[in-house]
């Protein structure tokens, strides 16, 4: 019984010894592994070029100032598309030297040809 813990003894010995040496590994060894480690690292890749909507927002002032442009866009065909004649004429004069310049009444517009009888 005390040969046996004479032997634990012995090898708890051994195991303390191992516990307080840290092993270093070898400059060699540490440049390997890096070389290596360096090795399978992936290339750097060039950020992709942004497309020409993107710059164009970017340039504007983002997808608000878009967005008000798409409407004010949409409006003004609208408004050209739909207008009175009214607006035409209030165009003309305005222009400098455009024609005769109307009066206030002949801009809006009115019922008197649809009131008109035919025939009288």
């Amino acid at each position: 019984m005390a040969d046996l813990y004479e032997q634990e003894r012995e090898l708890e010995d051994f195991f303390q010894a191992a516990r307080d040496t840290v092993p270093v590994p070898s400059a060699a060894l540490l440049a390997r592994v890096l070389g290596d480690a360096a090795a399978q690292q992936p290339a750097p890749v060039a950020a992709p070029r942004r497309g020409i909507w993107r710059r164009l927002s970017g340039a504007v002032g983002g997808w608000p100032a878009l967005a008000g442009l798409a409407t004010a866009t949409l409006a003004g065909v609208w408004i050209g598309y739909a207008a009175p004649g009214a607006v035409g004429d209030l165009a003309i004069s305005a222009w400098p030297g455009g024609g005769v310049a109307y009066d206030v009444v002949d801009l809006i517009p009115s019922m008197d040809g649809y009131l008109a009888e035919d025939g009288a």
